[in-house]
């Protein structure tokens, strides 16, 4: 698969694999029944929590729960619907996504590992997607305060999906990201709800749950035997390999500011040469630099192009195509494009 291939992923997931935003990420354990999740800042209230207070609720909320529900995305024009499981033994956690709309595709996660299942092709698709965000998989964020970047703002109580709900707003502090609206499920914290918003308060994305149930009965085993179940289909896996970026001659000559340095990979299929993905983050928004040597057959596109609360930029920089890509403004994909050093 082509770094170009990676980026149309990579935009799509928000409509085929969106899971991620809402099952609060890794570390979801099984319980006996739904209890309130305690949070450093609870005896004040959510009037008064910060940014990071609320982020650890929701990352409490994803440690004790496991469940099965349906949830909707929207992007643009776009909606999809899928079926999520989820459970975790307080070292592993699993989760399967079965897409109910669009392509039948079932997704499949252990921990970073995310293995794909599209059926009609007879086609698995093997990777590691630690570089992604996994939202709210933001307490990982860099070696920063995130309330310089953001702050929390109440906005009341709403009902998702039959459980009463939190609403909070995530506002940032400059034009270089997005707004997040989330809801947090009153009793256990879970996110329930998001919304990605710009600055004025358009909506870019939603993700939310239409039908959801706590303690599902959810076989780790089961969704296991089913990741290992490819016999009859064609298996692609690209090698990932862990490597750094300024080892390679890439660099930036300016920070983009909140934003640092998070992970880099080497891509490689078959006997092709190797792409790289350079991963940023502030803590709630991240940014995917893919570099790449140049090929006029493949690359004859520059653009600029938008899908949803996704953006992207590609372009021919020297004897190299560079993709920024990110749920920011485009804007900020901009700064990264004029920062970065390109080998010599």
């Amino acid at each position: 698969m082509t770094v170009s291939q990676s980026v149309h992923i990579a935009l799509g997931c928000v409509l085929a694999a969106a899971s991620w935003l809402l099952s609060t990420s890794v570390w979801a354990q099984a319980v006996s029944a739904p209890s309130p999740v305690a949070s450093p800042a609870t005896a004040s209230g959510p009037s008064n929590w910060t940014v990071s207070d609320w982020l650890e609720r929701l990352h409490a909320a994803s440690r004790e729960r496991a469940y099965a529900g349906t949830f909707v995305v929207t992007s643009g024009a776009e909606m999809a619907a899928s079926k999520i499981w989820h459970i975790c033994n307080g070292v592993e956690q699993v989760e399967r996504i079965e897409t109910l709309t669009g392509t039948p595709r079932v997704t499949l996660r252990r921990n970073d590992e995310v293995i794909t299942f599209v059926s009609d092709q007879r086609l698995v698709q093997r990777e590691r997607r630690e570089a992604l965000r996994l939202f709210p998989d933001m307490l990982r964020a860099p070696d920063q305060r995130i309330e310089t970047f953001y702050m929390a703002r109440p906005v009341g109580a709403e009902r998702v999906a039959g459980f009463d709900a939190y609403v909070v707003d995530f506002l940032p502090r400059d034009q270089l990201r997005h707004a997040f609206r989330i809801w947090s499920e009153k009793q256990t914290g879970l996110m329930v709800k998001m919304q990605t918003r710009t600055h004025d308060g358009r909506v870019l994305e939603q993700v939310a749950f239409t039908e959801l149930q706590f303690d599902a009965p959810v076989s780790m085993d089961d969704l296991l035997r089913q990741m290992n179940s490819t016999a009859g289909y064609t298996v692609l896996q690209p090698r990932m390999q862990p490597t750094g970026t300024q080892s390679l001659g890439w660099t930036l000559n300016a920070s983009v500011p909140g934003f640092q340095s998070m992970s880099a990979y080497a891509r490689t299929e078959g006997a092709g040469n190797p792409s790289f993905q350079w991963v940023f983050s502030d803590g709630l928004a991240s940014v995917s630099l893919f570099l790449e040597t140049f090929d006029p057959q493949r690359h004859t596109n520059e653009k600029t192009a938008a899908d949803g609360a996704t953006h992207s930029i590609s372009r021919k920089m020297g004897n190299y195509w560079v993709t920024a890509l990110g749920e920011v403004p485009v804007e900020t994909l901009s700064l990264f494009i004029q920062a970065l050093d390109t080998p010599r």
